[in-house]
């Protein structure tokens, strides 16, 4: 891959999920039949660990299910139970020191069962955690819930992770509710639709209004793309259907992403961050 950075693996839970027509689940494991040929495949938790350890990476992710939006109080419960004996098992049979496994809280929307799956998963002392389960299709105010919620029951002294989130506005809420990272396919994927982050909101690079812009994606940002390139050629080549447009596009929205997290980091240390998130939800569009 040539990185010199860390990586993390997650453990193909979410494709639990997302990929529900194709699998089928029981306690040994989950077996998916693939959508090319149909052959089946079995992931359990042993088998999770052993794929994430022969690829190397920092950080592992013990085998869960994410539960669908919504799901019923009986399913949830005994989904998260499950996946509870499960990180047990991926604990068991994880062994190589040199590798972070990190245990994933899930209970749905359901408060208790999210304060159950926090206290057993503390129990097998893993080196950090994550929130796994939100920012799967429900309203705002129910991930806003469920992440004010959850954050405060994990460790204090070790890493907390919120799967599945990549949006300006929800990585500041996860870093004003105290959580040290995030993950989300969402730049890379906008980016292949046409659509750009910039400081003033999105904008779909793709439509005719960009045709004869001369000026940068975002004159606020430093990324190669908008050193070099305009939104007019961009839109050119993702008209066209031109690799080179998707490519940067992905470089400047992962850009856009990783400067907005350098200056949520600066606006903590300064004791700023509310003041900076009025702001920044003003000028990208979020508040009126």
């Amino acid at each position: 891959m040539n990185w010199d950075r860390p990586i993390l693996t997650d453990s193909g839970g979410f494709q639990v999920f997302s990929l529900s027509s194709l699998r089928t689940i029981n306690e040994e494991g989950v077996e998916f039949q693939s959508h090319l040929d149909g052959s089946r495949h079995i992931f359990t938790p042993e088998s999770v660990m052993k794929t994430e350890e022969d690829l190397g990476a920092d950080i592992i992710m013990a085998f869960d299910e994410c539960c669908p939006y919504p799901s019923t109080y009986e399913y949830t419960k005994n989904s998260m139970e499950r996946t509870t004996r499960w990180a047990q098992r991926c604990k068991k049979a994880h062994t190589t020191e040199n590798q972070a496994l990190f245990g994933i809280i899930q209970g749905g929307f359901f408060e208790n069962l999210r304060k159950k799956s926090a206290e057993d998963l503390i129990k097998l002392d893993l080196p950090g955690y994550a929130i796994g389960g939100i920012s799967v299709g429900e309203p705002k105010e129910e991930f806003l819930k469920m992440l004010y919620y959850t954050t405060p029951l994990m460790p204090k002294d070790k890493p907390r992770y919120l799967m599945g989130v990549g949006t300006p506005d929800y990585l500041i809420e996860a870093a004003t509710a105290g959580i040290d990272m995030c993950d989300c396919v969402l730049p890379t994927r906008i980016a292949r639709h046409g659509t750009a982050l910039t400081s003033s909101g999105k904008i779909v690079v793709r439509n005719a209004t960009y045709e004869r812009d001369w000026g940068p994606l975002d004159s606020e940002c430093d990324c190669y793309t908008c050193r070099n390139y305009t939104r007019a050629y961009i839109r050119h080549l993702i008209k066209a259907n031109e690799i080179l447009g998707i490519r940067l596009l992905s470089i400047h929205n992962l850009r856009f992403l990783t400067k907005l997290m350098e200056r949520v980091r600066m606006e903590i240390e300064n004791d700023n961050l509310g003041t900076f998130k009025e702001e920044f939800y003003k000028k990208y569009g979020y508040i009126k």
